[in-house]
C-alpha cells in the first residue's frame, strides 16, 4: 500500500473562467522514502494538489471527485478537526515564499515552538530543548542567535531552513515541498536539496516535491509526473522521463531548459569598438545599527570594472548580495557611485547632473527584473510604452504607432495597447517592459534578471526574443543574472561578482569550461543537475 495515494481528484474552479477546473482526474502514488518531483509550469495545478493534501484550498475552489488517501485513510471523509490534526503532524509542507509564510512579528523560535505547542507535544522546557535540536538538525549557525531573530532578519537561505525545521517538527511521514528553492541563488539552493534529501533518507518519509526546474529534478527526484493544464500527462522513473520523454509537452519543457554550454552564436561576435565602460566604480551604504549595536558600513560595489564592445552581451553573475544590481544601477545612473567613471562613447555621466544625464537616458535603458512592479498598474500599456518618447519630446500620434509596432516586435498583439498590466501573464509582462526600454531606441540595453521569475519555456522565449532583438536591432547588453546556465546562453562574456568585487572576467566559453577563481568553481559545482544533459531533440 502506498503511503499517499490521490485517486481521480478534481477541484473546481468558480463558474466564468477559462476551464471548469483547476485539476482534472489527478491520480498520484507516493511511497515511504520516496521523492516524487511534480513539474509544470504556472497554472498547470502542482501547487493545487498539494494545497488539496494539506486541505488548505482558498475558499473560492472545492474538490469536487476523487479522494486522498493517507496511510489508509481517505482524507477527505475526515471532519476538520482530525485533518487539521494530521497537518504538522503526519503531513508537513514548505512553502515557497517563507517570508510570507512566516509571522512577521513573532520570533523564529516561538514560530518553531508554536507547532509543537498546537499538537500539545511536551512541556515548555522540552519544546525548548526540542526548538535548540531542530534548528541544528537544518544547519542554521549561531542558534541562540536564531531563535532570538524575527524572519526578515535572517537571509533567504536562512527563513527556508527555519520553514523546513516547522516542517519536520513532529516528524511527518509525508513532506510537501512547493517550490522551495526557487526565489534562491545557486548555492543556496544546492545547500536546501542537500538537506531536504539527507533528512529524507535518514528518516524515510515520502517528499512530494513541486518545482518547474529540470535541474533540481535531475538531482533530487526518483520519479516524476508532468502536469499540464490541470492534468497529469506523463509519469515514470526519473531516468526514463529526463532521458527519455514520451509526450510532447514534456519534450518542450526539457527541451527549453537552459544548459552550460556557451552559445556559439554568442561566442563568435561582439569584437566592436568599446562603446561604455565602467572603471573602479565603488558604492556603499551604511546599516542601521540599534541601542545595542552600531552602524555599519557595507560596501556593495568595489572597484568594479567592466568594457562593453559594441554588438556584445555582458553577463553579471553571482549570488544575490554580490553587487550585480548595484553596478548595474550605477551604470545606467539610477543610483550614483561614489567613485569611478561610467563612460558612453568618450563622455564620463558619473559627475554628470541629472539635467546634463537628460540626453543619454535615451541611449542607456534598462529592463527590470519585476514587470509587475514597474509598469504602472494605473496605465495602459500602450500608454507606458509610448510615455518615454513623449516625455523626450516625440508627438503622441508617432509615439503611440511606435509603440504598437513594438508590442509586435516583442511578439504581442497590437490590441494589448488598450488593456492594463494585471491582464498579462508574467512572461508577457516582460514582453511589455522590453517593449518600453526600446521604446527610445537605445544602443545599449540592461537587462537585472529578466528571466529569473518565469517557467523554463516562457524563459526560453524571452531569452530568444532579447538574442533576435539584439542581432536585429545591433544592441550592446549589460545582461546580470544569478542563473549560469541562462548567461551561458546569451553572454559573449561574463563578469563573476562576489562581496562586490569582480572576481573573474573572461569570454563565456573560456571561465566556464576552465574558471580560475575558486568562487567560480563554486558557482559551477552547485548547478542543480550539472551533468544531466538533455536529450538531443529528435
Amino acid at each position: 500500500m502506498s503511503l499517499l495515494a490521490i485517486e481521480n481528484l478534481t477541484v473546481a474552479l468558480p463558474k466564468g473562467l477559462d476551464r471548469p477546473n483547476a485539476i482534472e482526474g489527478v491520480s498520484l502514488t507516493l511511497d515511504k522514502g520516496e521523492i516524487l518531483c511534480v513539474v509544470g509550469e504556472s497554472g498547470s495545478g502542482k501547487s493545487i494538489t498539494a494545497a488539496s493534501v494539506m486541505g488548505l484550498l482558498p475558499p473560492a475552489l472545492r474538490i469536487s471527485g476523487g479522494r486522498i488517501v493517507l496511510e489508509g485513510a481517505d482524507l477527505l471523509a475526515l471532519a476538520p478537526e482530525q485533518w487539521r490534526d494530521l497537518r504538522g503532524r503526519r503531513l508537513g509542507m514548505i512553502f515557497q515564499e517563507p517570508m510570507t509564510a512566516l509571522n512577521p512579528i513573532m520570533r523564529v523560535g516561538e514560530q518553531i515552538e508554536e507547532v509543537l505547542r498546537v499538537h500539545g507535544e511536551g512541556d515548555r522546557r522540552a519544546r525548548a530543548a526540542r526548538v535548540g535540536e531542530l534548528i541544528e538538525a537544518v544547519g542554521l549557525p549561531d542558534p541562540a542567535h536564531i531563535r532570538s531573530a524575527y524572519p526578515f532578519r535572517l537571509s533567504g537561505g536562512q527563513r527556508q531552513r527555519v520553514m523546513i525545521a516547522m516542517a519536520l517538527a513532529l516528524e511527518p511521514a509525508v513532506l510537501i515541498a512547493d517550490e522551495p528553492t526557487t526565489a534562491l541563488d545557486v548555492t543556496t539552493q544546492m545547500q536546501i536539496l542537500q538537506l531536504i534529501r539527507s533528512i529524507q533518507r535518514a528518516r524515510g518519509m515520502g517528499v512530494l516535491f513541486i518545482t518547474h526546474d529540470f535541474g533540481v529534478v535531475a538531482e533530487i527526484a526518483d520519479r516524476i509526473a508532468v502536469m499540464q493544464h490541470g492534468r497529469i500527462v506523463e509519469t515514470g522513473r526519473a531516468a526514463d522521463i529526463l532521458d527519455r520523454p514520451q509526450h510532447d509537452y514534456t519534450k518542450s519543457l526539457i527541451a527549453a531548459v537552459p544548459h552550460l554550454v556557451a552559445n556559439a552564436m554568442a561566442t563568435e561576435g561582439a569584437a566592436g569598438e568599446p562603446v561604455f565602460s565602467a572603471t573602479g566604480v565603488r558604492k556603499s551604504y551604511w546599516r542601521r545599527g540599534s541601542w545595542l549595536r552600531r552602524s555599519t558600513r557595507v560596501d556593495a560595489v568595489r572597484d568594479a570594472d567592466f568594457i562593453l564592445h559594441k554588438g556584445e552581451t555582458l553577463g553579471l553573475v553571482g549570488e544575490s548580495g554580490s553587487g550585480k544590481s548595484t553596478l548595474a544601477r550605477c551604470a545606467v545612473r539610477l543610483i550614483d557611485p561614489e567613485a569611478g567613471a561610467i563612460v558612453y562613447r568618450g563622455e564620463d555621466l558619473a559627475p554628470l547632473s541629472r539635467r546634463a544625464l537628460r540626453p543619454y537616458r535615451k541611449r542607456i535603458q534598462m529592463i527590470f527584473q519585476d514587470p509587475f512592479a514597474s509598469l504602472n498598474p494605473r496605465k495602459k500599456v500602450g500608454e507606458i510604452v509610448a510615455e518615454g518618447p513623449i516625455t523626450h519630446g516625440e508627438g503622441r500620434a508617432a509615439a503611440t504607432a511606435r509603440a504598437r509596432d513594438l508590442l509586435r516586435l516583442v511578439g504581442l498583439d497590437p490590441s494589448a495597447m488598450e488593456r492594463y498590466p494585471h491582464e498579462f501573464s508574467g512572461g508577457q509582462r516582460q514582453r511589455i517592459g522590453i517593449a518600453r526600454a526600446l521604446a527610445l531606441e537605445p544602443e545599449i540595453l540592461v537587462a537585472d534578471e529578466p528571466v529569473s521569475a518565469l517557467d523554463v519555456s516562457v524563459q526560453a522565449q524571452v531569452l530568444d526574443l532579447l538574442a533576435d532583438i539584439r542581432r536585429r536591432l545591433g544592441l550592446t547588453m549589460l545582461f546580470i543574472t544569478h542563473d549560469l546556465r541562462v548567461a551561458a546562453q546569451i553572454c559573449d562574456s561574463v563578469a563573476v561578482m562576489k562581496d562586490g568585487a569582480i572576481v573573474e572576467y573572461g569570454r563565456t566559453a573560456q571561465v566556464f569550461s576552465a574558471p580560475a577563481h575558486a568562487y567560480t568553481r563554486a558557482l559551477i559545482d552547485a548547478i542543480p543537475g550539472k551533468n544531466w544533459r538533455p536529450p538531443a531533440p529528435v
